[in-house]
Order: C-alpha cells, then sequence, then structure tokens
C-alpha cells in the first residue's frame, strides 16, 4: 500500500484559504503577544531591581508564578476557569461582548506567560552592568528614575538581545497551543485541512514550514537588530 502524495491541497480552494487565514492569525497573535509581553516584561524585570522590598518582592512573585506554571494551563484558566471567578461585569465585557473572544484570550495568557520571561532576563541583564556605571549616571546630576530610563535600561536592552531573540521565536512557536482554546491559527487549520482531505503529512508538513519560515524571518531580523545596537566593549556573538 502506498501513499498518494497530494502537496497540491496546500494551495487548492479552500484549503488554501484556510492556511492564509491560519497563517494571519499566527502571525498577528504573535507579534500582539510579544509586543505586550516586551513591555510588561521590561516594567517587571526593572522592578526586581528596586531597592523597595516590597516592590521587588511583588515583581517576584509574578515572575515566578507565571513562569513556572505551564502554558497550556494558563490558556485554560483564563478560558474556563476566570469568567467564574471574575466580577459578572467584567465577564460580561471580557468574554460576552469582545468580538472573538478566543482571540484576545490566548494575546492575554500567551503576553502574561512570555512577560515572566522577559522579565528574568531583563532582571540578568540589570544585574550584569558594574555598578560603577549606575554611579557614573548619578554623577551626571541624573535622578534615580532617569539613570534607570536613559542609561541602565537601554544598555541592559541591548545586552540581553540573544536571549530575547529566542523568547521572539518561542512566542510563535507557543501560539500553537491557541487552538486548544478554539483560535483559528495555524495548527488547527492544518488539522482542518487533514480532516477534510485524509493528506494530515501535507498539512502538517505546510504547517511546519511555515513555523520555519516565520522563525527564519524572526532569526535574521534579530541578528540585525543586535549588530546595529552593539555596545563596544560588551560580549556580543561573532558573526
Amino acid at each position: 500500500m502506498t501513499y498518494d502524495f497530494q502537496w497540491s491541497i496546500l494551495w487548492q480552494q479552500p484549503y488554501g484559504q484556510w492556511m492564509l487565514e491560519g497563517i494571519w492569525t499566527t502571525v498577528r497573535l504573535g507579534l500582539l503577544c510579544w509586543a505586550f509581553a516586551l513591555t510588561l516584561g521590561i516594567f517587571v524585570g526593572t522592578l526586581r531591581m528596586s531597592r523597595l522590598k516590597p516592590v521587588r518582592m511583588l515583581a517576584t512573585a509574578y515572575t515566578e508564578l507565571f513562569r513556572n506554571i505551564p502554558l497550556l494551563v494558563q490558556l485554560f484558566f483564563w478560558y474556563f476557569a476566570a469568567p467564574r471567578i471574575l466580577p459578572k461585569g467584567l465577564v460580561q465585557f471580557l468574554y460576552y461582548d469582545v468580538n472573538n473572544v478566543e482571540f484576545w484570550v490566548v494575546v492575554i495568557g500567551l503576553s502574561i506567560y512570555t512577560s515572566s520571561r522577559v522579565a528574568e532576563q531583563m532582571r540578568a541583564g540589570l544585574g550584569s552592568i558594574p555598578l560603577e556605571q549606575y554611579h557614573a549616571a548619578l554623577s551626571t546630576g541624573l535622578s534615580n528614575f532617569q539613570t534607570y530610563r536613559h542609561v541602565i535600561v537601554p544598555i541592559a536592552m541591548r545586552i540581553i538581545v540573544p536571549p530575547l531573540t529566542t523568547e521572539f521565536l518561542t512566542t510563535f512557536k507557543n501560539t500553537a497551543l491557541a487552538m486548544t482554546v478554539g483560535v483559528l491559527e495555524t495548527t488547527f487549520m492544518s488539522q482542518q485541512i487533514e480532516a477534510y482531505t485524509f493528506h494530515g503529512l501535507e498539512a502538517t508538513t505546510g504547517a511546519s514550514l511555515v513555523y520555519f519560515s516565520i522563525s527564519m524571518m524572526v532569526t535574521l531580523l534579530m541578528n540585525i537588530v543586535e549588530k546595529k545596537i552593539a555596545i563596544p566593549g560588551f560580549i556580543k556573538r561573532k558573526a
């Protein structure tokens, strides 16, 4: 018994349209989650270096809580459990009045999960900056807040570009879990094509190539960014 390969199903209608819609959802989901996660992660990671112990403990609790619970469990929590414990008015707005609620549930869950990982990398980046750099900035007349905003945080961001690249890639790959709560992204669409055509090998291979292509584009982009913002004298990857 031989397998009848039909790669054309990847562009035949309506399956080609399904795949394009899934790819677009994956890209939108990945970019939105990364934007929110990066912003929140930088903020929380900076708070972890605060001199105020309650602030530092709160930021640490956030980081440890969300990065140590599997993403799939968190998505299930936000989709199935949260509506039962949140105030009724908030549930009505978030889960019934908002269009495409499944998409936004994944944005919330994946953004929070990824931000906790970014926060830890941000803390490591801030901790790698010599104390003399901080004192030098203060000596110019900058306040503590201005020192972090204009000197310390920008330097830390440049240092942690390589691990941030990994997180950026992981964010796109983690969007595949969105299918578990009904988001019609690339993996979901590939499974739909398999269900309708019984050609799972072609559908799964197509989805794999999509994720690989996105990952390569992200890697190339972040390599360019890393070279552009590299600080002379700091350790960086060799070309």
